[in-house]
C-alpha cells in the first residue's frame, strides 16, 4: 500500500513548518557565541545542533510517536514502524561555527524505506526546498527543473570533502583536481544538502561526494529525483542513502562525471 496524495501532502505541510522553525533556532544562534565541541579532528558541534535537533525530535514524537528516527547528533530510534525521519538538524556546522552562512536544515521522511518527503531550509537566504514523491520539487513556491546542459566542459558542478581527508584513503582530491580540469568550475559550499537542492533548482549540473551519512541526503536526493535529475553511486550503480558515495546531476552529463571520475591517476 501507497501512501495518498493528501497523506503526502500532510506530512509534507507538517515536514516544511518543523524545517522553518528549526531554521529559525539556527538563525537566531548564528551571531551568539558557539560552545563548539569536537567528535573527530574536524568535526565539530555546536549547542545549536543538538538545540535543533531535540526540537525537531520533540516535535515530531509529539505527533507521530511511533515513528523510527535517524538522526546525527542522537541515538537511533527503531521502533518498528514503516516511516522513518531521517534528520540533519546543521548541515554545514563547520560554516555555522565560522560564522560562514552556508548552513541549513534537513529532514527527509521514509515509508517502507523509500524516500517519500524532503524539506531542506537554508535560513540565512530564507530558501524552503521541498519534495514529496511524484508530486515534484519546489524552493518556495517555485517549481524546480535541473538544468538541460549537455557538455561537462559548460557544466558548474560541486563536490565535499569528508571529515576524515587526513586520513582516509579516497579522499576526493584527486577526482577534484581532475573533474576542475575538465568542467567550468567545481564548487565546494560545505552543505551537501544544499549542494543537492542548488544541483535541483539548476544553480549547478552535477555533485559528487565520498563519506556521506544518511542525513546528508535523505531529503535532497529526492528534491533533485522530483526535479528531473538523477542519483547513482559514483560507479554508477543504484543509490541508497545508506551508501557512502554519490553522483548526482542533471542526467545529460552523468556518463561523463563518472568517466573522469573513474580515469586512473597518470
Amino acid at each position: 500500500m501507497s501512501l495518498s496524495a493528501s497523506e503526502l501532502k500532510r506530512l509534507l505541510t507538517f515536514t516544511e513548518k518543523l524545517a522553518i522553525d528549526a531554521g529559525k533556532i539556527l538563525s537566531e544562534g548564528f551571531h551568539k557565541p558557539k560552545r563548539v565541541r569536537y567528535k573527530g579532528v574536524i568535526d565539530p558541534v555546536t549547542q545549536f545542533d543538538i538545540k535543533s535537533e531535540n526540537f525537531i525530535k520533540s516535535k515530531i514524537l509529539k505527533r507521530y510517536p511511533d515513528h523510527s528516527f535517524l538522526a546525527e547528533e542522537g541515538d537511533p530510534i527503531e521502533s518498528g514502524s514503516e516511516f522513518r525521519w531521517v534528520i540533519d538538524p546543521l548541515d554545514g556546522t563547520v560554516n555555522y561555527a565560522h560564522g560562514f552562512p552556508v548552513y541549513s536544515v534537513s529532514i527527509g521522511l521514509q515509508y517502507r524505506g523509500e524516500s517519500v518527503v524532503g524539506v531542506v531550509y537554508d535560513p540565512e537566504a530564507d530558501e524552503k526546498f521541498a519534495a514529496s514523491l511524484g508530486h515534484g520539487a519546489f524552493m518556495n513556491k517555485k517549481r524546480l527543473r535541473v538544468t538541460s546542459e549537455k557538455s561537462l566542459q559548460k557544466a558548474l558542478l560541486a563536490t565535499g570533502f569528508a571529515y576524515s581527508i587526513r586520513t582516509a584513503r579516497v579522499n576526493n582530491l584527486g577526482m577534484f583536481a581532475r573533474m576542475a580540469k575538465r568542467a567550468q568550475g567545481v564548487r565546494r559550499l560545505g552543505s551537501a544538502a544544499l549542494d543537492l537542492c542548488w544541483l535541483g533548482a539548476g544553480r549547478l549540473d552535477g555533485f559528487w561526494e565520498y563519506e556521506l551519512h544518511p542525513w546528508d541526503t535523505a531529503a535532497a536526493t529526492l528534491i533533485v529525483t522530483e526535479a528531473g535529475g538523477k542519483v547513482t553511486r559514483i560507479n554508477g550503480g543504484s543509490y541508497s542513502i545508506f551508501n557512502k558515495d554519490i553522483l548526482a546531476s542533471n542526467g545529460h552529463i552523468h556518463k561523463a562525471m563518472k568517466r573522469v571520475l573513474h580515469q586512473r591517476r597518470k
